[in-house]
């Protein structure tokens, strides 16, 4: 953000630098405030407050006397002090010279939005669109004032009701702790822990478990493989919280200042972590990384050269084999000339959340949130009041739930050292950030044995085949999680090579309701059969539909993998027609299926058809539930 100070010395040289000509004619007062004149650009701040202060007492309406004092206060952070000055002259000076009300609410205006006095900066805002003059109103200063305080008027009436709370204990029980993240289920807290602010004192990060809304246990250690001697903060995981991606500082083999590292957990432990090389990292800073839920996307913030502005937000994509794409800039309409910061993308990979200055706000650093559509991160929205204020904001960690925002505060005092703790408040139903999730889990074992399987778990979007999630159930204990968008219909598709693939669908077989879902893989073997889910048609149709897609190209993988299978595609209805009509469509619904896989490259005498009708239900056609399972393809193993 332009500094407060440049654009007030910057605003004197437009408004009033057309002559050296002064409010006074005191010979005496001049010279005083001409020698402060002379000390301020020496930089000799007090001795130059002190002839300001000689000028306006020798001719208490000296208006630049008070101008210029109020000023070098407001350089200093001395607000207070410069609003106290600023209405000292305003009842010295207007009472004779009114010429000037504009100059002062123009001061006025500036500290207020500095103080985050948003009503009464309108206000005096108000006198100075009233009075100054049309050149003014035509200059940039003006403008981009004009445009803030527009911005401030239109939020005021939309401030939301929020209530803060920190954390409790055993959290906040270090000197510092910030940059929260926490997984889907909300049972993992990770955050940045510092000691204090010396120079000796290095960041690590920590881990606190949840046992309810209200109690966490102590705060500990992540791991001895991550935190180091260096500094290490600033993390993300994914929403099942095996997979890690930190910052660290000034390690040996960093590529710049600060790096990014990734780290695996395997077996309930974390493996050594990895420095991100030369695709992610650069010589530069690299830091405050986001990943996707699954894992599959990162962003990041990093003042590398080719961005838009300081820091901007970069991104990349991990690839099949586990390597990562080279970090692209996110551009506009997310960076900015200025500073865009600390990423943080929502568990639906369809909103992101930053930080910025560069984007209209209420000053410093405020919060924002682009939602992509039509693939395109779109036009930043400003999370208002009071999540913004006229403070720097940082960043912001809302739940796979959106019940909670989790974000640090920093407490700063003249007696005391810095301190930043842990908060969170509800987060606002006004601020919309699509369908609900809902968060569940489960496991995935062997069907013959219970063993437990390390299986991908892919949930899919039925209507354009594109993948929502996928995550990797535990090789220890076969435990997965997984997140299901609300109103999407999407089929969950669980693979492991050596097995037959298991398919949901999602809203039929009410699958996101189950807490802890049983995934039971079959492995490949003749005669073995699966229910060949989200295969559609039309009513009275053999047509395959759109929506098929996504289980048409699975079963086509499957084969391809599995060279040396053959199999048998089996249409089945329910009971709703005559025996030889039914048997007639089963037919040629399989027939379809065939038709499909032929046309992708399998070979003919690899498939064979068949056509059960009605004959072999799963359930009972005793209602229009019922009579949808039914209504399915299934393959069978030769």
């Amino acid at each position: 953000m332009r500094n407060l100070s440049l654009v007030l010395f910057l605003f004197v040289m437009a408004f009033a630098a057309e002559a050296q000509i002064y409010s006074e004619t005191d010979g005496r007062a001049i010279k005083f405030f001409e020698e402060g004149e002379n000390l301020l650009y020496l930089k000799r701040y007090p001795e130059a407050l002190q002839k300001y202060q000689a000028a306006w007492e020798r001719s208490p309406t000296f208006f630049e006397a008070y101008q210029k004092g109020s000023q070098l206060l407001i350089t200093q952070g001395k607000l207070s002090e410069a609003e106290t000055l600023i209405q000292k002259g305003k009842s010295a000076v207007l009472p004779v010279k009114k010429q000037y009300a504009v100059d002062f609410a123009w001061l006025l205006s500036s500290i207020y939005l500095k103080q985050g006095r948003f009503e009464e900066a309108s206000q005096e805002f108000q006198v100075v669109e009233q009075g100054a003059t049309e050149v003014f109103k035509k200059g940039s200063y003006f403008l981009e004032m004009e445009e803030k305080v527009d911005f401030v008027r239109k939020q005021l009436p939309l401030k939301m009701n929020i209530q803060k709370e920190i954390l409790p204990s055993p959290l906040n029980g270090f000197a510092l702790q910030y940059f929260p993240v926490l997984t889907a289920d909300g049972k993992q807290l990770f955050f940045t822990r510092r000691g204090g602010t010396a120079s000796f004192d290095k960041e690590d990060i920590y881990i606190s478990q949840s046992e309810s809304s209200q109690n966490w246990t102590a705060p500990q250690s992540i791991s001895s493989k991550i935190n180091s001697s260096y500094n290490e903060g600033t993390c993300s995981v994914t929403a099942d919280g095996n997979f890690l991606i930190f910052t660290s500082c000034d390690a040996p083999d960093s590529q710049g200042s600060c790096d990014l590292y990734s780290a695996e957990k395997v077996g309930g432990e974390w493996q050594s972590p990895k420095n991100m090389g030369t695709k992610i990292n650069s010589s530069f800073w690299d830091s405050q990384p986001s990943l996707s839920a699954d894992g599959r996307l990162l962003f990041f913030s990093s003042d590398r050269r080719g961005g838009l502005g300081g820091n901007d937000i970069w991104y990349a994509a991990r690839k099949v084999d586990g390597t990562w794409s080279e970090a692209k800039n996110l551009g506009a309409p997310i960076n900015t000339p200025k500073d865009e910061i600390s990423p943080f993308f929502f568990f639906n990979n369809e909103t992101l959340f930053f930080a910025s200055d560069g984007h209209l706000g209420f000053g410093g650093m405020d919060i924002f949130l682009s939602r992509i559509a039509s693939g395109l991160f779109q036009k930043p929205e400003n999370l208002g009041l009071p999540i913004n204020d006229h403070l720097d904001q940082v960043a912001l960690f809302i739940t796979a739930e959106k019940d909670y925002a989790y974000y640090s505060e920093l407490s700063t005092s003249s007696t005391a050292a810095d301190r930043a703790f842990l908060y969170r408040f509800k987060f606002p139903e006004e601020i919309s950030i699509g369908e609900n999730l809902t968060v569940t889990g489960g496991q995935v074992v062997h069907a013959k044995t219970g063993d437990p399987i390390s299986a991908q778990l892919s949930l899919v979007s039925l209507t354009n085949d594109s993948t929502r999630y996928q995550f990797q159930s535990n090789a220890q204990n076969g435990s997965f999680l997984m997140l299901y968008p609300e109103q999407d219909a999407a089929g969950l598709y669980v693979e492991k090579a050596g097995f037959l693939p298991k398919i949901y669908n999602v809203d039929r077989d009410s699958i996101k309701n189950v807490k802890d879902l049983k995934v039971e893989l079959v492995p490949i073997a003749s005669g073995e059969e699966f229910v060949f889910e989200n295969v559609f048609f039309d009513f009275d149709s053999f047509n395959l539909k759109q929506e098929s897609l996504s289980s048409l190209r699975r079963l086509h993988r499957f084969l391809q993998a599995n060279p040396k299978v053959s199999i048998q595609i089996i249409g089945h209805t329910d009971n709703v027609g005559s025996d030889d009509y039914n048997l007639r469509l089963s037919l040629q619904r399989a027939e379809s299926v065939q038709r499909y896989l032929e046309g992708e490259g399998i070979r003919a005498d690899r498939i064979e058809v068949d056509g059960k009708g009605f004959r072999e239900p799963m359930v009972p056609n005793t209602n229009p539930s019922n009579q949808a399972l039914n209504r399915r393809i299934t393959v069978a193993i030769q």
